[in-house]
């Protein structure tokens, strides 16, 4: 397959990003336990705050690996149009996270996992690199936030 785009500018990647933050519903998670085996799981989120809010059981292997490891590395999109996100974490269990991020999860999703009958956890993951790229052309250039500061 030949390329004939040109690469986007930093700016047009940054707004995209953005705009994908908002638009998408599900995200791909990626975790890994104390002894690093990996977990990739799709969960519903919302970008509230300049942080991702994903919500599942805080038992399962992906909670669990969230609360304890307090990394993730969330993921967009297929091989020509890559958005990865390398975040800390942090553990909100359903009554202590802000009411302004689940409302916010709830008006985008229609889910309210607070009233669900099984137990939910909130996890924020805040960014610390990004990195955005269609195929190979943009390779260079592709990260927008590197060690929490914003390249772009």
């Amino acid at each position: 397959m030949r390329i004939t785009a040109s690469p986007r500018s930093p700016e047009r990647r940054k707004q995209e990003v953005l705009a994908r933050l908002d638009r998408e519903t599900d995200i791909w998670v990626a975790t890994a336990d104390a002894d690093g085996l990996p977990c990739l799981v799709p969960l519903w989120f919302v970008w509230h705050g300049e942080c991702l809010w994903p919500a599942t059981r805080p038992a399962d292997p992906t909670g669990r690996k969230l609360r304890e490891g307090g990394r993730a590395r969330p993921a967009f999109g297929h091989t020509r149009d890559v958005v990865l996100i390398d975040g800390d974490v942090e553990t909100f269990g359903a009554r202590a996270v802000p009411v302004e991020a689940a409302g916010a999860f709830v008006a985008k999703t229609g889910w309210a996992p607070r009233e669900d009958s099984a137990p939910y956890a909130w996890f924020r993951v805040r960014p610390r690199a990004v990195q955005a790229w269609h195929e190979e052309h943009e390779l260079k250039g592709r990260h927008l936030m590197r060690d929490a500061a914003r390249t772009v």
